[in-house]
């Protein structure tokens, strides 16, 4: 008889290659027929809520590595919660107002000025609802399990009109105004912006120090000086109406070059080098405060510039003496205010100066820095001409710069209820900490929030304006403009004239004649976004507010989640998440950051047509997320590697379960040998440990501790000393059992630890399981944690002895490679140890020869006792020598008792026992 048919060898129809790019969508378009999404909830219908709220990303382009980290984090969450007893629902949602989707139209041809704001709208929707089913089936190519038919969509009526209840509110509780006062403004959008869509990059602007002659020195100063000022505008000097000092300053007046001049004492050095003076003298010193009210000439137009006191001068940069246009810097502004200055802001929507800057008038503003310049050198007060580069904002859609212009704008306004934000603040739990501190800062010294764009693409803002110009926002016009939204969307807004969008018979006592008009601006998209706890949490059934989390990268905290938390906490008094999990962002494998004219931009398309959604999935688990993270071929190939190792191991696992079942042939722990008792030990320790790493959000510790439990406690310890039971033993014997019995716990409790993150593999073993009755892994729970009565003593008996295998392992190794022993069966080990090793072997039950995985084991004496030869190592002295006997032919143990049993002349005793006891027809 062929004695290879006799053995009982690892056999299944799993296959070891992953082959993931192929069978991946066969799983999901499984999993999309048995709508797996509906079936989880059902399982959990009735637990505690766990709400993760999507924040929305934008509806345009494909998805990058950005949006691969952030919605596999969040699936991972989403599948964990499912498991460990919540209701975890995940309503995906999209973006979709917004400048990018107006441009993307206009690069296609479109010619907007050719329709109505309608049509356009019209246009708008049908694009971004494109680009919605495009990044759906791109996130959905993820494994990202979600309610993907039943998305929230922040163009649908049901978002805008709860949005505008959200405007209502907090209408009605005094936050909302409209106010000139000067914001960002981007020439090149033609809009507002808020902070959030600021973005900081170099650029080259001169710098000018500029006289301006006293006029009125109210006694303090003589009309012969000259009050210098610096800018790196000099575009805004037309709009200049005064000039700011610090009230606690000293200030010098310096004779130079025949002229005198006034500058801050602090600055004094620096401006004479700036300037050029040869040489100087201070004639006299002057406290800030004493300054009030003293008038200058504007250099260019001789009209007054007051002389003000402000706190925000600085001795940072430039005079100390800060030349201030109220409609061009918020700082400006306010002591403009304070002192009754008007806001004068020359420059119109498209950036060029307007009448009102006499002798520049259509000249575009960054253009009017050198004629402006020139103009001030013509008249005798350009004191020095240079060029710096400095960090300055730019719009970051467009890419160009935008300007501070004082414009009529609807605003939100934060210092209302600023202290109720950092409380709420204070209340979210944040991961990582140092996400409370941004934040708090953030909110702390923001202005208010300019909520007005000047665009058609959004949501109108609901304002009607009476005859006499008064804005109208009343619970009952909110209603009726909300209901209206609902039932027709908000291009009702742009389709229907002001009286057909009020409430029917509606009066004002501001319009005797019955006639009104609407706000023709629409909403920050922050706004729209910040919305979504009442447009989709409160809204929807599926959901609750608060959210349990908010997950979004770092960029989020000037964004969404600032957005968020001020539309919530003036809506409801209470932050709309319990908790904040910011991420970094993905950056090549150099760790810089990713561009098409760098070429080193990776696609999450193209990474799963090579290599399948479980490899990017377990990259995410890999990477310390919450900072920036690398990805590059290198790194993915070694997340690879770690992956075919998994995926092998989990193959061995199913091959030893051919003939295992659960039901029948498991035996209770108290029935297992010790080795098995030690592995069941240290799989409920992984549980513990992977559990925890999941609550924590730590996925890196997962990625190892699973990976570490593979490799090394079970390939390279557990299944490599168990093959000779397995394969060798009779199908019922006790030994084996009771190893196929850890080889099952462990293949269930690892493919429900990983699902969350290899959410197809896991799928796919689960398949192969025997005795497993739900159709999916994922309609389980996570393995529970144990209380083993002799875990402690278990691990430090068995940890101790893995110490002396490696040694005996290592003695193998240096025996092989000296050609004294073929493989370790063929070689005899023996020991000379100390009192404490030896009373560890005497203690194991277990064979020895079979947990080295050698035909020969002796003790043969204490560690003095050891002759030259031996191998001297930290538990031992070890000689290796060759095993004495002959080779069975079945099982490769050399021994001498070969041909003991006269039917089976070339097995040993051992195996001629099973072969006649299995086979008693063939013997």
């Amino acid at each position: 008889m062929d004695y290879k048919d006799t053995l009982l060898m690892p056999n299944t129809d799993f296959p070891m290659r992953g082959n993931l790019p192929k069978r991946e969508p066969e799983i999901q378009a499984k999993w999309e027929e048995e709508d797996i999404y509906k079936k989880v909830q059902e399982r959990t219908k009735g637990r505690p809520m766990y709400v993760l709220h999507d924040g929305p990303p934008y509806a345009n382009g494909d998805i990058h590595m950005g949006h691969a980290l952030n919605k596999i984090l969040k699936d991972i969450i989403v599948r964990h919660k499912s498991m460990t007893g919540y209701n975890a629902p995940y309503v995906p949602g999209w973006d979709t107002h917004g400048l990018p989707i107006e441009q993307a139209l206009t690069n296609k041809g479109v010619k907007r000025k050719e329709m109505t704001v309608a049509e356009f709208r019209q246009l708008c929707t049908e694009y971004a609802l494109g680009q919605i089913d495009s990044q759906r089936q791109q996130f959905k190519r993820l494994g990202v399990r979600g309610n993907w038919e039943n998305p929230y969509i922040t163009l649908k009526p049901e978002y805008e009109a709860q949005q505008i209840k959200v405007f209502g509110e907090m209408a009605k509780k005094g936050y909302i105004y409209k106010g000139k006062k000067p914001v960002y403004w981007s020439p090149s959008s033609e809009s507002a912006l808020a902070e959030a869509e600021i973005e900081y990059k170099d650029k080259k602007s001169p710098s000018i120090y500029v006289g301006f002659k006293v006029k009125d020195g109210k006694g303090v100063l003589d009309t012969d000086t000259s009050i210098v000022i610096w800018t790196t505008t000099p575009w805004t000097i037309p709009a200049n109406l005064g000039i700011s000092v610090h009230p606690d300053l000293v200030y010098s007046v310096v004779s130079a070059g025949g002229k005198k001049y006034l500058v801050a004492e602090a600055l004094l050095e620096s401006v004479v080098k700036e300037i050029g003076w040869d040489s100087y003298e201070v004639v006299q010193k002057v406290k800030g405060s004493d300054l009030e009210s003293i008038t200058a000439a504007h250099p260019l137009y001789g009209r007054d510039s007051l002389v003000m006191l402000g706190e925000h001068v600085t001795t940072d940069a430039g005079t100390g003496c800060v030349h201030t246009a109220p409609g061009h810097g918020e700082d400006d502004f306010y002591v403009g205010q304070k002192y009754g200055l008007d806001v004068l802001c020359p420059v119109d929507d498209k950036g060029y100066m307007t009448a009102e800057a006499e002798g520049f008038e259509g000249v575009f503003y960054d253009e009017a820095n050198k004629p402006i310049t020139q103009a001030l050198d013509e008249a005798g007060a350009l004191l020095k001409l240079s060029f710096i580069t400095h960090s300055y904002p730019h719009d970051w859609r467009t890419k160009k710069p935008v300007i501070f212009r004082a414009t009529a704008q609807w605003f939100a306004s934060i210092k209302d209820f600023r202290s109720d934000l950092l409380e709420a603040i204070k209340e979210t739990e944040w991961v990582p900490a140092w996400g409370e501190t941004r934040l708090f800062n953030m909110v702390r010294d923001r202005g208010d929030w300019c909520i007005s764009r000047q665009r058609v693409w959004g949501v109108p803002i609901p304002v009607f304006y009476a005859e006499n110009g008064e804005p109208i926002i009343t619970d009952e016009t909110i209603g009726h403009v909300s209901n209206l939204f609902r039932e027709h969307g908000s291009n009702v807004w742009f389709e229907r004239e002001a009286m057909d969008l009020l409430p029917e018979g509606f009066t004002h006592p501001g319009s005797p004649n019955g006639t009104f008009t609407k706000e023709t601006d629409i909403m920050d998209v922050w706004f729209d976004s910040g919305s979504s706890h009442q447009a989709v949490l409160e809204e929807r059934d599926d959901l609750q507010r608060p959210a349990d989390l908010y997950l979004e990268g770092s960029d989020q905290y000037r964004g969404w989640f600032n957005s968020s938390l001020s539309t919530a906490v003036a809506v409801t008094g209470k932050a709309p998440y319990k908790g904040v999990l910011s991420h970094g962002f993905v950056l090549d494998g150099e760790g810089r950051k990713m561009s098409k004219s760098l070429g080193n931009v990776m696609v999450p398309e193209k990474i799963m047509k090579q290599m399948g959604a479980d490899i990017l999935r377990l990259w995410v688990a890999s990477v310390d997320y919450q900072s920036d993270v690398r990805v590059s071929d290198a790194i993915l190939k070694q997340v690879a590697e770690v992956y075919r190792k998994i995926r092998n191991t989990f193959r061995f696992l199913l091959g030893n379960l051919a003939d295992f079942n659960p039901e029948t042939d498991a035996l209770s722990y108290g029935e297992l040998r010790e080795v098995d008792q030690f592995m069941l030990v240290k799989l409920n320790k992984l549980i513990k440990q992977v559990r925890t790493s999941y609550d924590k959000y730590e996925y890196s510790g997962i990625y190892h501790a699973v990976n570490n439990f593979c490799t090394l406690d079970l390939s390279a310890f557990y299944l490599d000393f168990a093959k000779d039971i397995l394969y060798i033993e009779a199908k019922d014997n006790k030994s084996r059992r009771a190893i196929q019995t850890v080889l099952y716990e462990s293949l269930v409790s690892l493919t429900q630890l990983v699902s969350p993150i290899l959410s197809h593999t896991a799928d796919e073993v689960w398949e192969f399981i025997p005795g497993v009755k739900e159709e999916s892994v994922q309609l389980t729970d996570m393995p529970e944690y144990k209380e083993y009565p002799n875990a402690d003593a278990l691990i430090e008996k068995w940890s101790a002895f893995m110490k002396l295998r490696d040694d005996v392992l290592k003695a193998l190794e240096e025996a092989r490679n000296e050609k004294v022993i073929g493989k370790s069966l063929t070689a005899k080990v023996t020991l000379y140890v100390n009192g404490e090793t030896r009373e560890l072997l005497d203690s194991i039950e277990e064979d020895l020869k079979q947990l080295f995985i050698v035909s020969g084991f002796e003790v043969a004496g204490e560690v003095e006792q050891a002759p030259q030869e031996a191998l001297k190592l930290e538990t031992a002295s070890i000689v290796i020598t060759k095993a004495e006997g002959e080779t069975c032919d079945r099982c490769w143990v050399v021994t001498t008792d070969i041909g003991s049993d006269p039917d089976h002349p070339t097995l040993c005793a051992r195996c001629a026992s099973v072969v006649k006891e299995s086979y008693p027809a063939e013997a």
